[in-house]
């Protein structure tokens, strides 16, 4: 099973801009770059219904937020964890 493919802002904007401005069909340019030609299509149709705000991206600054901490609180428990069995490991070694 493959990965889902993840396109930056700037990419996307650029392809947009490449199926405007071109004399040649969205199917087209996407093929030139390798991309399937429905999801430039999606892509020029959000920028059409969104303008500026179009790409963000899902959720708030504040759900990155909470992502965030989330990773680094696994991150902390993992390190936590290791340390809590080196101890255990070197006092038994030290009896």
């Amino acid at each position: 099973m493959s990965k889902r493919r993840k396109y930056s802002l700037q990419f996307k904007q650029e392809a947009v801009e490449l199926a405007r401005q071109s004399g040649v069909s969205c199917a087209q340019v996407a093929r030139e770059l390798g991309i399937g030609a429905n999801l430039l299509t999606r892509w020029k149709r959000e920028a059409d219904d969104q303008g500026k705000r179009v790409f963000g991206g899902p959720g708030t600054p504040r759900d990155e937020e909470v992502a965030q901490l989330k990773r680094e609180l696994a991150r902390v428990k993992k390190e936590r964890d290791f340390l809590r069995e080196a101890a255990t490991f070197f006092a038994r070694e030290s009896s």
